[in-house]
């Protein structure tokens, strides 16, 4: 009779900021790449833009009401100073709480998320879409949208936050339902406002979430963290 072969030990969960920063490792390569393809002006990637913000430019045209609703959401409630506001809120809570390694490491992150977006802006310098009969107006340059990469960032970090304090699950399917439909929201109202080329929302979306992996990666490994299931929100 044969023995029975022992069952191997189930492997130990990966530790939270393992898994971060594997996420931003994976987020690098598309985030390069479409950083590469934006700044050599690569001919397939801008016929989709053209075609895309065309046919949606179109539309918003012919759709006064709805354009008029998208403003509203992209200009006061998924406005980067919204987002940004939010963020304040947050960082203050958490400061009262008395957890200020995390709200530090909340404001600096959101922060350098503004620093990196402009930096990025600045050094590829894409000019946005102009149209004879435009429906919004927007300045400075296109790559990355601000928008899209302030909401991503702001609501992934408000997400762990959620994560961090264990909260219930209605208040984390809430939160995770109200922060899936603004950053998609915010990147749809940018395209069809003929503000931003589809691939500027792409791009922030990417960068914005590549930020908050590596943000949580940091956060982790930081001097003094103990190892365990959830991060230690008093330190």
């Amino acid at each position: 009779m044969h023995p029975v072969p022992l069952a191997s030990p189930p492997s130990p969960p990966r530790p939270p900021g393992s898994r971060a920063a594997l996420t931003a490792a994976l987020l690098c390569v598309p985030s390069a790449l479409l950083i590469l393809l934006v700044e050599l002006e690569w001919r397939p990637l801008l016929t989709l833009d053209g075609d895309i913000a065309r046919t949606t430019h179109r539309w918003a045209v012919a759709h006064d009401g709805l354009t008029h609703a998208s403003r509203i959401l992209t200009d006061w409630v998924w406005d980067p100073w919204t987002m940004r506001a939010l963020c304040t809120v947050a960082v203050v809570w958490l400061a009262f709480r008395q957890a200020w390694w995390l709200a530090l490491w909340l404001a600096a992150t959101s922060a350098i998320g503004t620093v990196v977006q402009q930096a990025l802006k600045a050094a590829i310098d894409r000019p946005r879409p102009a149209w004879p009969d435009p429906v919004d107006s927007a300045r400075y340059t296109a790559f990355p949208s601000g928008h899209a990469m302030t909401a991503t960032v702001v609501c992934g970090l408000l997400l762990w936050l959620l994560r961090v304090y264990g909260v219930g699950p209605a208040v984390w399917r809430t939160g995770l339902t109200i922060a899936v439909v603004s950053v998609v929201g915010v990147g749809v109202t940018r395209i069809w406002n003929g503000v931003h080329w589809p691939s500027d929302v792409v791009g922030g979306w990417l960068l914005g979430a590549l930020l908050v992996a590596l943000a949580i990666a940091t956060y982790a490994y930081r001097p003094g963290a103990r190892t365990s299931s959830r991060m230690d929100t008093t330190t």
